[in-house]
């Protein structure tokens, strides 16, 4: 079972991904204003990769900006990656 749970703390959060109770990987982000967010880093554990954990938390990322009305800032890689990949999340992008 995969279950992913977001945290924050002040200006910085993170969704965290656990299959069956274990860890498996994380998001993280920071606040930049009121209206924008920065992922900053992609992590998944190296006995998970190749399963789509990395995407899993990315698309979580995007529903949780889409729903307070965030721009965001891909810093991280991965999240670059995922951008330049889908047009469609253009209108998300700063």
């Amino acid at each position: 079972m995969i279950k992913i749970q977001q945290e924050e703390n002040g200006s910085k959060g993170r969704f965290v991904l656990y299959e069956n109770d274990n860890f498996a990987g994380k998001m993280t982000y920071t606040y930049a204003g009121l209206d924008k967010i920065i992922i900053d880093h992609t992590g998944v554990e190296e006995q998970y990769n190749g399963r789509g954990f990395g995407k899993d938390l990315f698309n979580k990322v995007i529903a949780f900006a889409r729903s307070k009305n965030l721009k965001v800032i891909p810093l991280c890689p991965f999240a670059k990656k995922m951008f330049d990949r889908d047009e469609t999340l253009n209108d998300l992008k700063v």
